[in-house]
């Protein structure tokens, strides 16, 4: 039981209008870094709610710590001092579900430590490792019942938040208001600062030819009344473009981008065929462009709630014909995927890819599919190869692995043998790389 509850419970909070308490509670972001003591755990919210101002100053206080601040994140959007110099690893250490640019670029430093586990376990991971005695986040501005909204994150959030002693709200005036279980009311707060800035925009790479034929391929595999979610990057974006014209689709996704907010504009998405959330969008973080954001804000039928919902496989196949689109870095003759690390070198992250192919593959009428260009490296190197690079982690089991997409066609590899697989697979690797996948697949008997 934390200390706002504790003091919920004692009434101390009656009798103030939201506004009193609102103004009480208001500082700067001097006043707020004040607060975190040598020691500490500290952990925030990232993507569309990452409180930059906080971030950016956090470093400052290196001076006076010993013992050091331990820090749990999941990924950061923008650099700071504090995620990206390799200096400030003696008086700082973060532990992250998913390596960045920063956190690859200071590798060795020691600043960073990952911690493996699928999104859905993230918050009960934490949990019963060492839960963060401070939690800090961007929210929107208080509404007319004195409740700001953590409005596009609530991967790990709400779990930390509730048994943190030390809480910090940056209240951002861009921030949009999304409903959900992340209203909180502002007497949670032992601090409160106020932004005006921008929030982080993620913007997809421009959809070319490649990313165009691959997107047609999958949408042609969908069907009126799926569920549907889309992983990062431009693939998945143009994959979401590519579906203006299907109907009555769902969403049950983990991020919700901005492919799915003009799906939505369009009328392609209705969520009526779901069994769960009957109506409803649903994701555990909101991360695209300005259209997203001003979409999002105050939307009727749009809701974030937690990862362990969202992410549950037991939650996603409860929803019939679920279709889940992901990326790989890399995937064996055999349907082994890699798809967070190069080599044995961490690169991203394990995230949802392993809960949603659970979960497609065991919806009724449910697809997993992995698309992806054929080769990485300027056409230089295969993304499908005999066997992945020695080191290189396992992030979805060949037992899961159901289709596979390129720009050359959809390889099936569910109910497949290892042999059947390999031809599907050798038929969508780009030409060049066809012949010595074949050989060394002899060579490995595998055909």
């Amino acid at each position: 039981m934390n200390k706002w509850y504790e003091n919920y419970r004692r009434g101390v909070y009656r009798g103030k209008s939201p506004q009193k308490l609102y103004e009480e509670r208001l500082a700067t972001v001097q006043e707020a870094l004040e607060l975190i003591e040598d020691g500490d755990c500290l952990t925030w919210s990232t993507h569309g709610s990452e409180p930059k101002r906080f971030l950016s100053h956090l470093h400052t206080i290196a001076p006076r710590l010993v013992k050091g601040v331990e820090c749990w994140n999941t990924i950061s959007r923008y650099e700071y001092p504090i995620t990206s110099d390799g200096a400030l690893a003696e008086k700082f250490h973060i532990n992250t579900f998913f390596f960045d640019r920063w956190s690859v670029a200071t590798r060795e430093s020691g600043l960073y430590s990952y911690f493996p586990v699928d999104q859905h376990n993230y918050a009960q991971a934490v949990q019963r490792c060492r839960a963060p005695n401070v939690f800090v986040a961007q929210v929107s501005p208080m509404d007319k019942h004195g409740y700001v909204h953590l409005s596009c994150d609530l991967i790990m959030t709400m779990e930390n938040l509730y048994r943190a002693d030390k809480i910090i709200f940056e209240v951002n005036a861009r921030t949009p208001m999304v409903w959900g279980e992340n209203a909180l009311p502002v007497s949670m707060a032992d601090v409160i600062y106020e932004v005006d800035e921008p929030i982080f925009q993620l913007q997809d790479p421009p959809i070319g030819e490649k990313e165009k034929t691959i997107a047609g391929y999958v949408a042609e595999m969908m069907r009126d009344g799926d569920c549907i979610q889309l992983g990062f990057g431009g693939i998945p974006n143009a994959i979401g473009f590519a579906l203006m014209d299907k109907c009555d689709l769902g969403i049950h996704t983990e991020q919700i981008g901005t492919s799915m907010a003009h799906l939505m504009v369009c009328g392609a998405v209705t969520n009526r065929c779901k069994r769960i959330d009957k109506g409803i969008t649903v994701g555990s973080f909101i991360s695209g462009d300005a259209f997203l954001y001003d979409f999002v804000d105050q939307h009727p039928r749009l809701v974030v709630r937690r990862s362990r919902y969202t992410n549950d496989p037991y939650v996603i196949a409860q929803n019939d014909n679920v279709v889940s689109v992901n990326a790989s870095l890399q995937i064996d003759l055999t349907g082994q995927v890699c798809a967070e690390s190069i080599g044995p070198y961490q690169h991203s992250g394990t995230g949802g890819a392993t809960d949603f192919a659970w979960g497609a593959y065991h919806s009724k009428g449910g697809r997993a599919i992995l698309a992806q260009s054929s080769t990485t490296k300027q056409g230089t190197l295969s993304r499908i190869v005999p066997m992945l690079d020695p080191g290189a982690i396992v992030s979805v089991s060949r037992n899961l692995t159901d289709m596979v997409v390129t720009e050359y066609g959809v390889a099936k590899l569910r109910q497949r043998t290892v042999k059947q697989r390999v031809e599907n697979l050798i038929a969508v690797a780009h030409p060049d790389f066809r012949a010595d996948l074949r050989r060394q697949a002899k060579q490995l008997l595998y055909c």
